[in-house]
């Protein structure tokens, strides 16, 4: 079973959120990251770029599979992971602790789509 952390918030295509005041930290979930098999690279937005949720914001490529990443939350893209250019693997090794983007919320209620731990973990199932 894929690990699931509680205190995000998860979209069905497995992407997180980590909250902290008007920001978000967004990454791949555990599940999704041993869906994909080995990260050979992350194509992400750049800093200024307004993410829209629901829509794609960028893609992973594995040895195995291209996954489109879709946006859980709207905002305007603050900081991007830029070890992930070089070290893409680091989304295998903890995909928790590898956030890929930091955005600025546009509408905080937009986090009330999205499922805590337990019902994502459910969901996995």
């Amino acid at each position: 079973m894929a690990k699931v952390e509680t205190g995000l918030k998860y979209a069905e295509t497995h992407e997180w959120v980590k909250v902290e005041g008007e920001f978000a930290f967004i990454g791949i979930s555990d599940y999704a990251q041993h869906e994909l098999g080995d990260v050979v690279y992350v194509d992400l937005p750049s800093e200024g770029e307004y993410i829209t949720k629901g829509e794609d914001f960028g893609a992973v490529e594995s040895t195995k599979a291209a996954s489109d990443l879709i946006a859980p939350v709207s905002g305007c893209v603050e900081e991007v992971n830029t070890a992930l250019d070089d070290t893409p693997e680091l989304l295998n090794e903890d995909p928790y602790a590898n956030w890929m983007l930091k955005v600025k919320l546009a509408d905080a209620s937009e986090l009330d789509s999205l499922m805590d731990a337990p019902a994502y973990e459910a969901f996995c199932k």
